[in-house]
């Protein structure tokens, strides 16, 4: 398959990833059309074919770090009376409003650990692959999953379940 074609693949993973960095479908469009034209524009430059993804996500949070800086916003919280975020359905069982309490704590963690557990448990990156987006050593990451983890599960049970047993993980 073309790398064009790869490229076109990624797209829905590179608009979900930007709509969690953003907030805003808006914005996540715009931000993904920034990457894809700096994409296609270097595509020369991606050293491993195979590591395309993990290369347009790093693009995806440099590109987003790098406006947010430029424009020096304050963090907007979200709005959970935005229209976008609303449910084709409104969920009656109560997983549905389990997994929106969530999707709402999620939005509360800082951003460094929201991009971290966004990459690893939504887009399914590796550690290795996780790390080298965000630009940092993956102990680094381990650490910004374990806190962010940690938080939501606070957020979520309502509970400060304190310290917890760390496990090896390769």
């Amino acid at each position: 398959m073309r790398l064009e074609e790869r490229l076109i693949r990624e797209i829905p993973h590179l608009r979900r990833f930007a709509r969690s960095l953003t907030r805003d479908a808006a914005d996540a469009d715009d931000l993904v059309q920034s990457v894809l034209e700096r994409a296609l524009g270097r595509l020369q430059l991606l050293r491993k074919p195979s590591s395309l993804r993990s290369w347009l996500f790093r693009i995806t949070y440099n590109l987003h770090i790098n406006e947010r800086i430029r424009q020096r916003r304050v963090p907007i919280p979200m709005d959970p009376s935005d229209p976008a975020l609303d449910l084709a359905v409104a969920p009656d069982q109560l997983e549905g409003l389990e997994a929106q309490g969530v999707v709402d704590a999620l939005y509360l963690l800082p951003e460094d650990q929201r991009a971290a557990i966004i990459l690893t448990a939504i887009e399914e990156l590796s550690y290795k692959e996780a790390a080298s987006v965000l630009d940092i050593p993956i102990g680094t990451l381990m650490s910004r999953l374990y806190r962010g983890r940690l938080r939501l599960r606070e957020l979520t049970d309502g509970v400060d379940r304190g310290p917890t047993v760390l496990r090896r993980v390769k």
